[in-house]
């Protein structure tokens, strides 16, 4: 597949075309034009709210069993198309195609997963302190809630969040990211192929002013972000000032710990998953290895070896093990981020050169530094990138308080064989995700996802935690 697609937004069920002046490039060969894009304003998104908010009333008292129903057809279709999604993902964000392939699956499998949950919404029922006085708590759809979602899972956070708010009775206006909006397109197109009502889900494409229109809307109840802490925070505070409920997730610097007596194989193995896997573009990588003096070498010589055998390229060959960046934006900034734990006096172990490769494209190379300090830049901003630092500690004590010592906690990770550490990790590391032998990414889709800190503000995403944040609850009472 190498056609140009001209892409559209949608609005109350339907493509609504205009002039396309972005462009959307293949990562892989900047040759290559994946797709022509419009840019909305707050037009677009004025027409998008009204139409969500038109179609709340019919959709929030349908039966939950349509609802149901859209989303496993839809769920059927994405998966039967996963191989043809995934391709479009690879060329237009940089994934491999294996793991495009795979994210496709996944989002299908969320789909499916809140296309049960839309059947099992519940409440309860209370014992009043009154005699002849009966209490119900139950729970109703919020409105129209504005999604924001980022480019490093094109279609795997737009389900997740789409799923959930549309499950439970809800409309939505989303906002895919710029780089990878052929593919969100591409499932709000399923979507409405599955039997979506007119004005339940609503997309328009553009950059920033369409994210801060939809944050100042009126009419917009609820707003869900992923991205990063500084358009977290101002995300945060527009909704709050007009008292919009709002979801955050901003990212993490997420710590490895490797214990002397972990094995050290299996150590190596999560690192190299959790730091270099999707090129390091992923808010739950290992982005810092916190290595106990006495394994410390021998896991950094043996990491160095796997990092430096990465096959990085096309990621539509079959034999790449690591795309390249989404763009050069983010190519330049894990350059920049390597050139300053380097000025810093971090040791490269390998990579942290330019790559160039048959076709232009921006190409990382995967890069592993010791020696640096916990201190240091490299160890507490977001490179979001395939970079990982290791930090050398004497003790478990040390680990944990170096794990600890950073603004973020999405996920934390431990290598050990000792039960007592293990356990205690999962109690003390200030995150909201603990790993045990495990990559510190790799979150399944049926569970809450989400962190501690300047990570998360909010209600949890994904699993059976979405409930809380997609209704409202209500008690009522009632004498008879």
């Amino acid at each position: 597949m190498t056609d140009t697609l001209d892409l559209s937004h949608w609005i109350n069920g339907e493509r609504v075309s205009s002039e396309r002046p972005g462009e959307s490039l293949n990562p892989s060969n900047t040759n290559e034009i994946v797709a022509r894009v419009p840019q909305g304003a707050a037009a677009e998104v004025d027409a998008a709210v009204a139409a969500a908010k038109a179609a709340f009333p019919a959709w929030s008292d349908a039966s939950p069993e349509v609802r149901s129903d859209i989303l496993d057809r839809a769920s059927n279709i994405l998966m039967d198309r996963r191989e043809q999604v995934g391709r479009l993902m690879a060329r237009e964000e940089g994934k491999t195609l294996q793991e495009s392939i795979g994210e496709t699956a996944r989002s299908a499998r969320i789909l499916k997963y809140f296309a049960g949950e839309a059947l099992r919404v519940h409440g309860q029922n209370l014992m009043s302190v009154r005699p002849g006085v009966e209490i119900q708590t139950y729970r109703q759809a919020v409105g129209v809630f504005g999604l924001i979602t980022p480019w490093n899972f094109p279609v795997a956070i737009p389900a997740w969040k789409i799923a959930p708010a549309i499950a439970f009775g809800n409309t939505v206006v989303i906002k895919p990211a710029g780089f990878s909006s052929a593919t969100a397109e591409a499932l709000v197109a399923i979507l409405h192929e599955a039997g979506l009502p007119r004005g339940v889900v609503n997309m328009v494409i553009g950059e920033a002013e369409v994210g801060r229109a939809i944050v100042a809307h009126k009419d917009v109840d609820g707003l869900s972000f992923t991205g990063s802490q500084g358009v977290g925070a101002s995300v945060g505070k527009g909704a709050m000032e007009r008292q919009a409920r709002v979801q955050l997730e901003m990212g993490g610097k997420n710590p490895l710990v490797i214990l002397d007596d972990a094995d050290l194989e299996r150590a190596v193995a999560i690192a190299l998953d959790g730091s270099f896997f999707s090129t390091g573009q992923r808010c739950t990588a290992s982005s810092r290895l916190i290595v106990q003096d006495g394994i410390h070498d021998r896991f950094v010589q043996m990491l160095g070896e796997k990092v430096r055998a990465l096959k990085v390229g096309d990621a539509l060959d079959p034999v790449t093990q690591m795309g390249p960046a989404v763009s050069e934006k983010q190519m330049e900034n894990s350059y920049r981020y390597i050139d300053i734990a380097r000025s810093a006096g971090g040791r490269i172990v390998t990579g942290g050169e330019r790559l160039t490769l048959d076709n232009p494209g921006w190409y990382v190379q995967p890069t592993l530094i010791a020696d640096t300090d916990a201190t240091s830049q490299i160890n507490n901003e977001e490179v979001f990138g395939p970079v990982a630092s290791t930090i050398r500690v004497k003790d478990y004590e040390e680990a944990l308080a170096i794990a600890n010592g950073v603004e973020f906690g999405l996920s934390a990770g431990i290598a050990t064989t000792s039960l007592k550490y293990a356990r205690d990790f999962q109690r003390r590391a200030q995150a909201g995700m603990v790993m045990v032998n495990l990559p510190t990414a790799g979150v399944e889709y049926h569970v809450p996802f989400g962190g501690s800190k300047k990570s998360s503000y909010g209600a949890r995403e994904q699993g059976f935690a979405a409930v809380e944040f997609f209704t409202q609850q209500k008690t009522a009472y009632s004498w008879s």
